[in-house]
């Protein structure tokens, strides 16, 4: 094949374009570069003679179509002569399936733009769920297929797990609930002083954060540690082609990556909610005894009467729940990420909103059923 190149002759009022060698993608910067200008003045009609054209794909076809339109619109009109039959197939192909002029982009305003913006959200967020049920069911089945052969249980990631949520976490959930603490006790003693029941501030603090304040904000702070790293470590696998490498020796991501992250957060986050309760229950003795002028003792003993196992153990059940709902929001973002950097940072993202939005919706649903059992 040889170089594209165009020849021009012309009489009085026609100028003919004689077309040769090869017009393909590769050779399109060439053809390009030697185009006349569409505007020549002093000609009613240009002729393009294609005979020695040897070969042409769809990129030429393409160009050259344009090329034509352009001419014809600049007001000049266009003709065709010694067409190969090749070539002939192949501008007619691309004749037929072109389009000459983009559609012009539809506005939607007002009410249109409301309904149609609420309807793609609400099918996106069925995708969304759709998606998450069958990644619930694939977890199901490794966790299935764990408990037939507890061989299977990889124990060194599921500790080393144990390890990064739980024991790297400590500080700052027990410097928040600490803090939490002190604020529940300050502005309750503050509202109750007016009624003359300051002693209450006690029992606000007890309940307040047994059974809800405790795990909620533990929960809250492990969704935006641990879970975003969830998300972060396995989206960054993903893109390294790790996992596609951890398929083809045949382990499987589920077993190897996500049960161990799932299993030590259950483990872990009742462990935290326990210490969170602790150093919230404390952070309430702080301030009390400094605004109701108690001793640690006297404290201790008002909080035996004020608070029961049963507000605990409400605190204590939700963990468990919410370890698996922010585990599994974490993995499951994680393994959606595409072949990107600026996928795994959007990933991230979604994960800890979804996370902490299905904590805060789970905590209000179960505090209603706690409520309705009298519990």
């Amino acid at each position: 094949m040889t170089s594209p190149e165009i020849k021009f002759s012309s009489d009085n009022t026609t100028l003919t374009c004689s077309l040769s060698g090869s017009w393909t993608t590769q050779e399109l910067a060439g053809i390009i570069a030697q185009t006349p200008n569409k505007n020549k003045s002093g000609y009613k009609e240009q002729v393009f003679d294609l005979k020695a054209v040897e070969v042409m794909d769809t990129a030429g076809a393409l160009y050259f179509l344009q090329y034509q339109d352009d001419v014809e619109t600049s007001g000049q009109k266009t003709s065709l002569k010694n067409v190969p039959k090749h070539v002939r197939q192949i501008l007619d192909t691309v004749e037929k399936h072109r389009i000459k002029e983009c559609p012009p982009e539809t506005t939607l305003k007002g009410v249109r733009k409301l309904l149609t913006d609420t309807g793609e959200s609400f099918f996106k967020i069925m995708a969304q769920g759709r998606e998450l049920v069958s990644f619930l069911g694939l977890v199901l089945n490794a966790f299935g297929k764990q408990l037939i052969n507890p061989k299977r249980i990889r124990w060194t990631p599921l500790i080393a797990q144990m390890e990064q949520i739980g024991i790297h976490a400590l500080p700052i959930v027990g410097l928040i609930s600490f803090l939490i603490g002190v604020v529940l006790a300050f502005q309750g003693a503050g509202q109750l002083e007016r009624f003359g029941a300051q002693i209450f501030t006690i029992n606000l603090v007890a309940v307040g954060v047994l059974r809800e304040m405790g795990i909620l904000l533990t929960a809250i702070i492990v969704a935006g540690r641990s879970g975003s790293a969830f998300t972060a470590q396995l989206g960054t696998m993903k893109v390294n082609e790790e996992i596609d490498a951890m398929r083809t020796i045949g382990l499987d991501p589920i077993d190897v990556l996500v049960l161990p992250r799932i299993f030590g957060l259950i483990l872990v986050l009742p462990l935290l909610t326990f210490y969170a309760d602790i150093m919230g229950l404390l952070g309430g003795a702080a301030m009390t005894m400094i605004t109701l002028d108690l001793s640690l003792f006297q404290y201790i003993r008002y909080l035996q009467d004020a608070a029961s196992l049963g507000d605990f153990f409400v605190g204590m059940i939700k963990a468990p729940i919410f370890a698996f709902i922010i585990a599994l929001i974490g993995c499951h973002e994680g393994l959606q990420v595409s072949r990107s950097a600026e996928s795994v940072g959007r990933q991230t993202t979604r994960s800890v909103v979804e996370a902490i939005f299905f904590v805060i919706v789970l905590d209000a649903l179960l505090s209603i059923l706690f409520s309705v059992m009298g519990i």
